[in-house]
């Protein structure tokens, strides 16, 4: 490759050596995959509600409980296995938030318990977990003005 292309050059080279995606392949594994997920999400929310939990108590369960399957999935390097099935499928559900908690954390594990995992597991879901309640702060308080006036 020459180091001295212009872009259009760099472009079509990149086209060149890039495989073809599947389209059609990744869309059908990718909702299957992540219909899989919700499913499983659903029956632990109907597991739930059959053991006499209120609608918010079992809502609350079923979350903690996907989160945690996400994060046992990962640090057993079974996410990363799924994901390469399911794509953008793994991504969106909650198991998708404990993955990018997870995955940075385990990378940096050999740097040590502070500088390594807790230091690290924030890096992708940080800027999320930030602008979230950020953002749901403002709305509060834009419906709690709402409400007074």
């Amino acid at each position: 490759m020459n180091m001295n292309m212009n872009k259009e050059a760099y472009l079509a080279y990149v086209k060149q050596v890039t495989p073809a995606s599947p389209l059609g392949k990744d869309l059908f594994f990718s909702f299957l995959v992540g219909g899989a997920i919700c499913t499983v999400g659903q029956l632990f929310s109907h597991f739930y509600l059959s053991m006499n939990l209120g609608r918010d108590a079992a809502s609350t369960a079923t979350s903690i409980t996907m989160i945690f399957l996400g994060a046992a999935l990962t640090a057993l390097n079974l996410y990363d296995d799924l994901a390469k099935v399911g794509g953008a499928g793994t991504i969106i559900p909650i198991t998708g938030f404990a993955n990018s908690i997870v995955s940075p954390a385990m990378e940096f594990k050999s740097e040590g318990l502070v500088l390594g995992l807790a230091a690290k597991m924030f890096v992708v879901a940080g800027p999320v977990l930030v602008y979230g309640i950020l953002t749901s702060s403002i709305y509060g308080l834009v419906l709690l003005l709402m409400q007074r006036l």
